[in-house]
């Protein structure tokens, strides 16, 4: 599994909406562990509209060289509806990315079936 965490600074996840993020660290699951794979900085360009259906695609296709599943965040715009068809966008309460990846291990099932519904899937709520 290979999951996107929107952040600023790498450590804490950010207070604006997921494509807002300045990157997205990128961790895979390894032998029950996450381990950071990689970095990608968000190079999509702002919003012309609110729920910009650019921006969405534009995030979608860098997570996509990535063969990110999840992506992370504690908030998601009204654009969820878009990821969510092709990613699982999870929800956490926690400003620490390593606190939210304990929270993602902890409701490790629930994020595989909602990966396996593909088109039909929903987000995760962990708050």
């Amino acid at each position: 599994m290979i999951i996107a965490c929107a952040t600023d600074d790498g450590k804490k996840f950010i207070e604006r909406h997921f494509g807002d993020a300045d990157y997205y660290v990128i961790y895979e699951l390894i032998d029950g562990k996450f381990v950071m794979i990689d970095r990608i900085v968000n190079t999509t360009e702002e919003e012309e509209q609110h729920a910009d259906p650019v921006k969405a695609k534009g995030i979608l296709d860098l997570l996509h060289e990535k063969n990110v599943q999840v992506g992370i965040t504690k908030v998601f715009g009204p654009n969820i509806k878009r990821i969510k068809k092709h990613i699982v966008p999870v929800l956490v309460s926690s400003d620490d990315i390593e606190e939210g990846l304990k929270k993602v291990l902890e409701n490790i099932e629930s994020i595989r079936y909602q990966i396996e519904l593909k088109d039909k899937r929903s987000h995760v709520d962990l708050r």
